[in-house]
């Protein structure tokens, strides 16, 4: 009976049928893989088509034993009278099928192995293993948090949930993490889609959340996502009362949860380690202001500074023992002065701020870098101290990125360009567009001479939103590269955010363009046209001064050291370079740590006595 079944399938074709459809739907899933990684399509596509093969083999078996093709079309098997089937004729069609199919199959397979990778490409398998490449296994980002708070209001909330997450993450020494500022770059691009996003962060996961407050209640909702597969590795909501010590706990598993799931990944053995996120503040209401507080920070200008001090200031005021809430504040008050805001003596402020963070906490590294930020913009600058602050705050966490644009900026101020830039370079390696590391690598880039390569990096950081006392380089220095329509639109923009001169470039614009500009009698009709305008008698501040060469009124500006300002040769050719450079405190920094390559000393150093010369 077996023997007469098995006899009636292969008269039937049955078995070739089989053989066809098994080599056809092997090559179909490898094009379903291969265009859902190509076109970045959904994970379940090749999953469906699979299924669908699977589902349609039976079919397919059914009707070869149902039906035959015959010159007339297809008719059921059962009516074909036996002389004038043709199963023989449409077997052997279907063995060349097998044998060209087998040979396309073997053609692949050999490819494969003998193709090289590109570069960062993401192998699209069915398999879901990822290729050879140089996104690490180990890597993740941490994209912000949506908000689905009934009245969409805690964005700043969700946000710092979700920073507090990273901030914890990278603290596993294994684990190589997106910098907040690079992820957080994707906030409402969601639908490019995960695998889009972690490839542009070059990261194998992606951790993506919610966050839903309401009342006295919070509901944190989190996933782990293969960017790889675009699978769910792990999920996990929490309904929680709204407590900071909640807050923490939920932290404190989210992490611990996406160790377990890369603990393999990291440790190469079962067991991962076991993160813990410390509860520095018991207090809800410090915690958010904290929160939201540190959110602005991270974009702070002049206009944002006062509600970033009032927030840091309510935080601690909750609080009084919340360590990082008086570092945030010490870091708010001493970047004040910077931003324009002199209503309080801020340095003062910070100093106490500062202190009593250490106090509480002296593990913590801003608290330092903030004190060597106030050394620094003493006058004349303390630089021994500032960097010995500096260095102290990155001791504590060498991926402080204000610590390193910090002690940046402080050798790029003493004119010590090759060590600047090993701290900017290490700052945008943690934080790609931090926007302050940006404006200093154009700086770094100027004043080493390489002018192009200094505009070019400005105006990526121009481009990226990057604002501060930096941008005033520029236009010097595209005068200089003679690009007038750049000069104006630099000073255009300058003058837009922070001037009491908002629109009156145009003055500012001749004096560094034009070869005939008066700048003795422009100056005089400048100092009437702001007096009437204003109300007040006009201030000459650094920048004015230094555009009209009112040299003798430029004082050392953190922001703008004018003694580097190589492409304004007038200017290095009087005695006020000199001066400058004493008065900023670089000279004894010079006497103390030794000199930079562009400057010399001449004669005996001892004393109150000394002189140098710079190129």
């Amino acid at each position: 009976m077996m023997e007469k079944l098995f006899k009636e399938l292969r008269r039937r074709n049955v078995f070739r049928v089989a053989g066809v459809y098994a080599v056809i739907g092997w090559l179909l899933a490898q094009v379903a893989a291969t265009l859902e990684g190509a076109l970045s399509l959904p994970g379940w596509f090749d999953a469906v088509i699979v299924s669908a093969l699977l589902i349609g083999f039976p079919v397919a078996l059914v009707l070869a034993w149902a039906f035959e093709v015959t010159p007339d079309g297809v008719k059921l098997t059962a009516a074909v009278p036996e002389g004038e089937s043709i199963h023989a004729k449409t077997g052997r069609k279907l063995d060349y099928a097998i044998v060209g199919g087998l040979a396309l199959v073997a053609i692949m397979i050999v490819a494969d192995r003998l193709m090289p990778e590109k570069p960062g490409a993401i192998s699209a398998a069915p398999s879901g293993e990822p290729a050879p490449s140089e996104v690490s296994d180990a890597s993740i980002a941490v994209l912000p948090f949506a908000d689905l708070s009934p009245d969409q209001d805690q964005e700043y909330f969700s946000d710092g949930i979700a920073e507090e997450i990273l901030n914890v993450l990278v603290r596993i020494n294994d684990l190589k993490v997106a910098s907040r500022t690079s992820a957080f770059g994707f906030k409402g691009q969601e639908a490019l889609g995960i695998p889009v996003i972690a490839e542009k962060l070059n990261v194998r996961h992606v951790l993506e959340g919610s966050v839903r407050k309401s009342g006295n209640t919070v509901r944190i909702t989190a996933q782990l996502i293969d960017a790889v597969t675009d699978q769910h590795l792990w999920s996990q909501t929490y309904d929680r009362t709204l407590t900071a010590e909640n807050l923490f706990a939920i932290q404190d598993e989210i992490a611990n949860a996406i160790v377990q799931q890369l603990g393999l990944v990291i440790e190469g053995e079962a067991r991962a380690p076991e993160v813990k996120v410390e509860a520095d503040t018991q207090n809800l209401d410090a915690y958010e202001k904290f929160l939201e507080a540190r959110a602005l920070f991270v974009i702070r200008d002049n206009n944002r500074l006062p509600k970033i001090i009032e927030e840091f200031e309510q935080a601690v005021a909750a609080d009084p023992d919340f360590a990082r809430g008086w570092a945030g504040l010490a870091a708010a008050y001493a970047v004040a002065p910077a931003w324009d805001i002199t209503d309080r003596e801020y340095l003062k402020l910070s100093s106490e701020a500062a202190a009593r963070a250490i106090a509480l906490n002296p593990d913590l590294s801003l608290p330092y870098a903030v004190l060597g930020a106030i050394e620094h913009v003493k006058k004349p600058a303390q630089l021994v101290r500032a960097i010995d602050f500096y260095n102290e705050a990155l001791k504590r966490d060498p991926n402080d990125v204000e610590a390193l644009q910090w002690r940046g900026e402080a050798y790029i101020y003493a004119g010590f360009f090759d060590l600047a830039a090993k701290d900017i370079g290490r700052c945008l390696d943690v934080a790609p567009e931090y926007s302050q590391c940006l404006v200093d690598d154009a700086k770094i880039k100027l004043f080493k001479g390489e002018i192009d390569d200094g505009l070019a990096a400005f105006e990526k950081a121009t481009a990226l939103g990057a604002v501060g006392a930096g941008e005033w380089h520029a236009p010097f220095a595209y005068a200089y590269a003679g690009d007038k329509r750049a000069v104006l639109l630099a000073l255009t923009s300058i003058f837009h955010r922070y001037h009491v001169l908002n629109g009156r470039s145009v003055r500012y614009f001749r004096a560094l363009t034009d070869p005939d500009f008066d700048f003795e009698k422009e100056a005089a009709e400048l100092v009437i046209e702001v007096a009437a305008f204003t109300g007040r008698k006009f201030e000459w501040n650094d920048s004015t001064a230094f555009i009209f060469r009112q040299y003798d009124k430029v004082t050392p500006s953190i922001d703008r050291p004018y003694w580097w300002y190589w492409f304004v040769p007038e200017f290095t050719k009087t005695p006020h370079r000199k001066r400058l450079i004493r008065e900023s405190g670089i000279y004894d920094y010079w006497r103390a740590k030794g000199f930079p390559p562009q400057c010399r000393p001449v004669g005996p150093q001892t004393g109150e006595t000394g002189d140098f010369t710079c190129d």
